[in-house]
């Protein structure tokens, strides 16, 4: 299946199936992408490049594409080393290329680059157009969406949307999978604390009234039917608001005895008909899907082991997760295991009451060991309060 915008505008990016851990912390299990596109004019544009990892594959593609043109610009919507990694190798073999970004994108390029680009860098700002011929790109800054030089470029003939980093998935362009699961952990990983920036950017993309029927990432798909419902997706979390009512437990257990409880909480909230229950093992599943989810629902159930006068550290590390990524407008209820000194319920408290905008729930479940028969009504009455 072609992934061309259409016929001038051709897609040149590379699929990189053998990335185990994506920015060496999230895990891919089906890849990702490095996109990157070529509109075919009388001065031809490369829009990005891509990861050194697939520069070679990336050049032929772009050669193939081209079929024997020379590129005038390549614009440079983010210089992240997965989107900027081929600059050089593509500025050294077309001598003439010019390179189009704003001022933060050459001071970035300086730092990552020791590269002598001479008189071909050429500097734009907010509102700024570029002329191909029969295409003509406006620049949009998108500071901290979810580095300060990004910005995206709007080409009014196709009425494509080059969103670099926003609108992005994990996985390769030939995995059949559905778009929001990978898309929301994609968001709220990397891009999730800086909420107030993209809804800023969707501001102005709303006060420009840009005709978009394409939206043409860095990452993932590109994007070519119902275009207002990822726009609406991007509202929803960049508001923080909850996308769906649901319960995530994540639950940090050094013997298993606080995953029996978090799975009991999990029965009981099924049997008082809340439907939608996601479980998360700290220690052993992946951490960013257990973020992911904790911002999907409305409601979150914090279940950890005491440990060494704290809490156990796969429970440390969620919580840093959360506030780094600006956690907020959610319900939290707290359930606590100590044998000897419980002291779990008290640190995450500590923690979370520092988020803004959330609601603890009194209801503090603390056992001591193993969960007993005697604990059940206190986390019968829990469930009862996280199911209204």
């Amino acid at each position: 299946m072609s992934n061309n915008i259409s016929d001038s505008v051709v897609y040149i990016g590379v699929d990189d199936k053998y990335v185990e851990l994506f920015e060496s912390q999230y895990k891919v299990p089906n890849g990702v992408s490095y996109n990157s596109y070529l509109i075919k004019d009388e001065k031809p544009v490369i829009m990005d490049t891509v990861d050194s990892r697939e520069t070679y594959k990336w050049l032929e593609n772009l050669e193939n594409a081209l079929d024997g043109a020379k590129p005038e610009y390549l614009v440079l919507q983010h210089v992240e080393p997965d989107h900027s990694g081929s600059l050089i190798a593509v500025a050294e073999k077309y001598l003439d290329l010019k390179i189009v970004g704003n001022a933060k994108t050459f001071q970035f390029v300086s730092q990552f680059y020791d590269y002598d680009f001479g008189d071909r860098l050429v500097t734009v700002k907010e509102g700024d157009t570029l002329s191909t011929g029969k295409h003509t790109l406006k620049f949009i800054t998108a500071p901290m969406v979810h580095w300060p030089e990004v910005m995206v470029t709007y080409d009014s003939t196709d009425k494509v949307l080059y969103t670099a980093d926003a609108f992005g998935k994990f996985g390769t362009l030939d995995i059949e999978e559905e778009w929001d699961c990978e898309a929301r952990r994609y968001y709220f990983n990397i891009v999730g604390k800086y909420g107030a920036q993209v809804q800023t950017l969707l501001k102005k993309l709303e006060a420009g009234k840009y005709e978009i029927n394409t939206l043409a990432p860095l990452h993932g798909p590109v994007l070519t039917e119902n275009i207002p419902y990822y726009i609406e997706k991007y509202s929803v979390w960049s508001s923080y608001e909850p996308e769906d009512k649901g319960v995530t437990i994540a639950y940090a257990s050094i013997h298993g005895n606080t995953g029996e409880a978090a799975r009991k909480l999990e029965e009981l909230l099924k049997a008082k008909g809340v439907e939608k229950v996601s479980v998360f093992d700290l220690s052993r599943d992946d951490i960013a899907e257990a973020v992911e989810d904790a911002f999907r629902y409305d409601r979150l159930v914090l279940a950890a082991a005491s440990y060494d006068g704290g809490v156990f550290t796969p429970m440390v590390d969620f919580l840093n997760r959360l506030a780094s990524k600006n956690y907020q407008k959610r319900k939290i209820a707290l359930v606590e295991n100590g044998t000897f000194a419980p002291t779990a319920a008290r640190t995450m408290r500590g923690i979370v009451e520092k988020f803004k905008d959330v609601t603890i729930s009194n209801n503090v479940v603390s056992f001591k060991s193993t969960l007993k028969e005697s604990d059940l009504p206190n986390l019968e009455k829990l469930a009862e309060e996280l199911s209204k």
